[in-house]
């Protein structure tokens, strides 16, 4: 039996492996699953993807479930706060519809998302699909458009591999430059 391309996709998409480094010898990574039950069709896919991805890196999962995708931002934040996630992939899709709600949804989503990570300085993928309509939705979760919950999943592994190169390289220059004085300026009149 012929495998579809987009089985071939999908499987691709699942066997890629990201390597993370990382000198957390105590505890594995702690990684969250934010997803959104509205489009739970489409959601529970991305969900799929990103779990499948998470497991194969070896890391610890906790999952939540939100109603809608404005909700997303707050459950990130307790996670990384209070569930001590590393971080985060935020799953949701918003289709559009007849009215402006789409514009507003969307924008308070990125918006939330982006500030928490600047202020937590932790990850958080943003696998929220914004779509004209559900066909497209499914397109990117294991359709011609690859498989966005595997991709997110992969980019906060990403990201928390880049941020302990640069925490990394941080400590080996502080250890490296020597405590040396600088010649204080003399101002003649």
């Amino acid at each position: 039996m012929k495998k579809s391309i987009k089985a071939k996709k999908l499987e691709k998409a699942e066997n890629q492996k990201v390597t993370v480094k990382t000198n957390k010898t105590e505890n594995k990574l702690k990684i969250g699953i934010v997803t959104a039950q509205f489009n739970s069709e489409i959601t529970e896919r991305l969900e799929e993807g990103a779990r499948s991805t998470l497991l194969a890196a070896g890391v610890q999962i906790t999952t939540v479930q939100v109603p809608g995708a404005i909700e997303i931002p707050l459950a990130c934040q307790a996670l990384l706060l209070d569930g001590d996630c590393d971080g985060v992939v935020a799953l949701g899709a918003v289709i559009r519809g007849e009215t402006s709600h789409y514009d507003y949804v969307c924008n308070s989503v990125e918006r939330g998302i982006t500030q928490l990570m600047l202020a937590t300085r932790r990850p958080i993928g943003f696998g929220v699909l914004t779509t004209d309509n559900e066909e497209q939705a499914f397109a990117r979760v294991g359709g011609a458009h690859g498989h966005k919950g595997i991709e997110t999943a992969q980019v906060v592994l990403k990201m928390l591999d880049l941020l302990q190169e640069i925490k990394m390289r941080g400590t080996k220059k502080t250890k490296t430059t020597k405590n040396t004085k600088r010649p204080s300026s003399t101002r003649t009149k």
